[in-house]
């Protein structure tokens, strides 16, 4: 592929792809929210009465094929277009599908399910959640760690962010604006940081989001943005997902910025998407969360992302929410290999732009060469090699202790022997 024609695809990809907005298309009309809780205030709850129309994006989706069959495979950028504009034409057909079952199968294979078991690792993204949960429950259940106050008015902690994000990115690069309709209490895109207007803010969601939505989601779309010869790596591609918040959730966990709720909203949200798949309605989900601490409106929320797209009756689910514990895990075992194969160059890289961890060392020639670039934001916990270097090392050993054969009792006995 000559260097002109892929400038072109690559000029082009941006244009199509940003037609194909998921997260609007299956964004539940206002009102929803005060009438369920009202409903469910007078001892009557119903299930929401959503009717969101699927999007036609034929055209796009035509348009996308035509593009990636176009791309050189052989050459790694034109396999990474290839594979950015078949994901956006994938995502097209679940829009397409919204309200039906077709819709669960397209977002399964774009984000993965909870009971999608790993072979070589034994394991699902469900087994994890489910650790996580009863892990922490005997820590919440013994009273011995304080419950987090959120007592942060959201105009507040929006003009925090302004600060820490100028400090990063320089003055004005970032905007951080209050959005009255987010379902999320926070969502980054390229150059802008929206948060929940009516949301209550923690100290800890502090260096939480900041990691997460400002270091991560910001810094790599504009990474990728900055790219002389491929800047369809700023594309928040559906294949991307699992890798960006398993990033983000990885950067929240290496800078201590996790604490023990969020900790378990996030593993509550993959058994939530599970049970719906299963069968449970929005009601008894929405009781799921109840019953494990969240308040009405953070349950109804957190509820609600699950059946985004899907009958509220059950049996389906967006199933994005269950990235987070696996890419977070896949992340995490991705910079041990590197470290392991002495391929640190790695680390720095999965900044550079929008990627998969597939990306990462598939592109890897071309950062070597200099046809790719270096990312200039990089989150300060991964742009310090020689510290990340000593935890990933220190991780990729520990993992092998066997806790299942280890009492507290047993430290007794070892010094008495």
């Amino acid at each position: 592929m000559s260097e002109t024609r892929l400038a072109e695809l690559d000029a082009a990809l941006p244009g199509l792809a940003r037609r194909i907005r998921v997260l609007d298309a299956i964004a539940w009309p206002d009102g929803i929210e005060e009438r369920f809780l009202a409903d469910w205030h007078a001892g009557r709850p119903k299930l929401p009465d959503v009717s969101l129309k699927p999007r036609d994006h034929g055209t796009e989706i035509e348009a996308l094929e035509t593009l990636a069959n176009q791309c050189d495979s052989g050459h790694p950028a034109g396999a990474f277009l290839a594979a950015t504009a078949r994901s956006y034409a994938f995502a097209g057909h679940m829009l397409g599908a919204i309200g039906t079952p077709a819709f669960t199968d397209y977002s399964a294979r774009l984000y993965q399910r909870p009971d999608h078991y790993y072979e070589r690792q034994k394991m699902t993204p469900l087994d994890a959640a489910r650790f996580f949960l009863e892990t922490t429950d005997a820590l919440l259940d013994s009273r011995q760690i304080p419950a987090t106050e959120a007592d942060i008015p959201a105009e507040d902690f929006a003009a925090w962010m302004r600060t820490e994000v100028d400090r990063f990115f320089g003055p004005g690069q970032v905007r951080v604006v209050l959005d009255p309709d987010l379902a999320s209490k926070a969502i980054a895109g390229a150059t802008r940081i929206r948060l929940r207007a009516s949301a209550r803010f923690s100290e800890l969601d502090k260096a939480q989001l900041l990691q997460h939505e400002a270091f991560v989601h910001v810094g790599t779309a504009l990474n990728g943005r900055a790219q002389p010869r491929l800047t369809s790596l700023a594309l928040g591609a559906p294949r991307t997902t699992l890798t960006q918040e398993g990033i983000a959730m990885l950067a929240e966990l290496l800078t201590g910025s996790i604490d023990i709720q969020r900790l378990r909203r996030i593993a509550l949200r993959v058994v939530a998407v599970q049970q719906a798949l299963d069968g449970a309605d929005f009601i008894e989900v929405f009781k799921g969360f109840l019953e494990a601490g969240q308040s009405e409106e953070e349950s109804f929320r957190s509820t609600q992302r699950v059946f985004r797209g899907t009958d509220v009756r059950g049996g389906g689910a967006f199933t994005k929410d269950a990235c987070y514990v696996i890419g977070m895990l896949g992340v995490h075992t991705l910079l041990r290999v590197a470290v392991r194969d002495n391929r640190p160059e790695l680390l720095r890289q999965l900044f550079a732009g929008r990627l998969t961890a597939g990306d990462v060392v598939r592109l890897a020639p071309l950062f070597e060469s200099g046809w790719l670039v270096q990312p200039r934001f990089v989150p300060p916990w991964a742009a310090d090699l020689r510290r990340l270097a000593a935890t990933l090392a220190f991780s990729a050993f520990v993992g092998r202790i066997k806790l299942d054969v280890v009492s507290l009792e047993r430290f007794v006995e070892l010094e008495e022997e």
